[in-house]
């Protein structure tokens, strides 16, 4: 993926900056700038970036369980934040970043300044060719105005001190990255995807897991379960109860946050109350599978028993199914132990995966 071109900025350093991903703090710094001039600041400080980095992996974190790296700062200050903030896995941004602004917490704002001792200097290397090995371990105020010496760079340091140091864009980079946000920004989450891909090998969807959750669609698997339900009634597999069709709501049964997709083998229906109650957790694997198995092979029954069922399944199917092991496990014809087997051989590979990233055990 290229960057436009331009006779007033030094693009060919600008499609260096992540030569070197060994850590993730470049990708967010970078992106933080980003933002910040899109909407409308050039004088920013280290405190509103850094705050804008954590917000930006909150998700990433809390919500998915990626990994950005073996011993990732910028991790390691989400989990703290985790811990110290009572903030939820999918808090909405502006909630976090309000949170962020105003913690006074000590041992945070010292993470915080740990984040500031390389990468604001670092990440205008490629611009810095005379800069290397021990040059980079002088004093942050020494580093700041050696580098504040050169041409044409894309921000220069307009004070040091702490958290709240500063750093001002160029004129010239502000307009190229304004003009231009929509490629840019589109470039770093490409080679922010080859990062996170790279630290998370097993983990599906990584370029839906970029940003905060969206609300997904999924009437047509409701309005499916409501008809079966209807046909036939079905007891929820974690209270063992009737459901109710006015209070059906949809469950994954391994997270989204985790699989990233609405495939129907992972969907089956519960109540309001108990799909916010499993939020992204991992329903007990000895307690619910065998349940899951249960309603499942109710429903796939009803697809080829009931003409009306089979037609909502088919609306659905065009939507929700989409590999060939999902297609074999609805095929006509099977009995319970082999469409069971059929399920479990999709199913336990993803939730061993997702048990092995950290996602927690639930029972109701």
């Amino acid at each position: 993926m290229y960057l436009p071109q331009s006779a007033n900025v030094e693009v060919k350093y600008l499609s260096r900056l992540f030569d070197n991903k060994s850590e993730s703090y470049k990708l967010f710094w970078f992106q933080a700038i980003v933002k910040k001039v899109v909407q409308g600041k050039t004088r920013l400080t280290y405190d509103e970036l850094i705050n804008s980095m954590i917000a930006d992996t909150w998700y990433m974190v809390s919500e998915y369980k990626l990994n950005l790296g073996p011993v990732d700062n910028l991790e390691a200050i989400v989990h703290y934040i985790s811990g110290i903030s009572g903030l939820k896995p999918s808090e909405k941004k502006d909630r976090v970043m309000l949170f962020l602004e105003n913690c006074e917490d000590k041992e945070f704002r010292s993470r915080k300044r740990r984040l500031t001792e390389q990468v604001p200097y670092r990440l205008q290397a490629p611009f810095l060719d005379d800069i290397k090995g021990n040059d980079w371990k002088i004093s942050r105020k020494l580093l700041a105005q050696r580098i504040n010496q050169k041409k044409r760079l894309m921000y220069y340091f307009v004070q040091i001190s702490g958290l709240d140091s500063e750093i001002e864009i160029q004129d010239e980079w502000v307009s190229y990255i304004r003009y231009n946000q929509d490629i840019i920004i589109g470039w770093i989450q490409y080679h922010l995807i080859q990062y996170l891909q790279r630290r998370n090998p097993s983990v599906p969807g990584i370029v839906n897991k970029l940003a905060p959750p969206q609300e997904r669609k999924l009437e047509k698997i409701k309005r499916y379960w409501k008809l079966v339900s209807r046909v036939k009634p079905l007891k929820d597999i974690y209270s063992k109860k009737v459901l109710d069709n006015s209070d059906i709501s949809i469950d994954h049964f391994i997270p989204w946050s985790y699989v990233a997709h609405d495939e129907f083998w992972n969907l089956s229906p519960t109540t309001r109350s108990i799909n916010s109650s499993k939020s992204n957790h991992l329903p007990d694997w000895t307690i619910y599978f065998p349940r899951l198995c249960e309603i499942e092979y109710q429903s796939y029954q009803l697809i080829w028993q009931n003409e009306k069922v089979h037609k909502e399944f088919e609306v659905c199917q065009r939507e929700h199914i989409n590999t060939i092991e999902a297609q074999r496990l609805y095929q006509e014809g099977l009995e319970m132990p082999e469409f069971c087997k059929r399920l479990e051989d999709i199913v336990s590979p993803v939730y061993q995966s997702a048990r092995n990233l950290g996602f927690r055990n639930w029972i109701l």
